[in-house]
């Protein structure tokens, strides 16, 4: 089963070069990739500054993706709100949880994990475990990131062949998070890292995304059509996958 994954850092749906607030130019930039599962890094709620918005759900709606997931990381107050990471999904989202992988002393960070249940296209379903991760901005607080995350729940738990995707913002300046720790563990990732950041002229591959099970990746691109290079700081990355059935 062909299966599209988008992963973006939306900045809070704030344009980097512009700073303007457009939901609307956010979702119309997903909804011309027709994703099937969409990972969503810095969604905001509530906060003066986005309209008192809950962005997975303004987001969800204008996609018509019914299920949702979202658990916040960050709160600033009034004015800003608060963000955090979202799933949105065309397929039922049967479980989730937030795996909280903040380091001492540092900015809380989290992964979000769900699990998605496909119709297989011949008869009966498969889970595919999607988890949407925003890393910190130090290399050694990344790399502890990781690891915590390989060691806990649910991951630890899951079969060498369950069909897993690990994508979001890796804040991988150095391009050593994968060879070092994912694919030593069984991950496959990028032959070529994408650079995503910044969107307007991007020279850093902050974004990646990884699978891992019965599930290859057939084809991985970032989007660089014009509205892109100024809805967020960030390009997003649109995968297809293969889910063995």
């Amino acid at each position: 089963m062909l299966v599209r994954v988008l992963s973006w850092n939306i900045h809070k749906c704030t344009g980097g070069l512009d700073r303007r607030y457009d939901p609307a130019r956010t979702a119309n930039l997903i909804a011309s990739c027709a994703p099937d599962l969409v990972l969503l890094q810095e969604v905001a709620e509530d906060g003066t500054w986005y309209r008192g918005e809950r962005q997975v759900d303004v987001l969800g709606d204008l996609l018509g993706l019914p299920h949702r997931s979202y658990f916040v990381n960050v709160r600033f107050g009034v004015r800003r709100g608060s963000y955090g990471n979202a799933v949105l999904s065309r397929f039922p989202i049967v479980a989730t949880e937030n795996i909280d992988i903040t380091q001492p002393g540092k900015k809380q960070r989290s992964i979000l994990h769900a699990e998605v249940r496909l119709a297989l296209d011949g008869a009966g379903t498969r889970a595919l475990h999607a988890f949407n991760l925003h890393l910190g901005l130090g290399e050694r607080e990344r790399r502890r990131q990781l690891v915590q995350f390989l060691a806990a729940h649910p991951f630890a738990g899951l079969h060498r062949r369950t069909p897993i995707v690990v994508a979001g913002d890796f804040n991988d300046v150095w391009g050593t998070l994968g060879p070092r720790l994912l694919e030593p563990n069984g991950f496959r990732g990028p032959q070529r890292p994408l650079a995503t950041f910044p969107a307007y002229a991007p020279l850093r591959a902050l974004d990646s995304l990884y699978v891992r099970g019965e599930v290859e990746v057939r084809e991985l691109n970032r989007i660089r059509h014009a509205p892109a290079a100024t809805a967020s700081d960030h390009l997003a990355l649109l995968a297809t996958l293969h889910v063995r059935g």
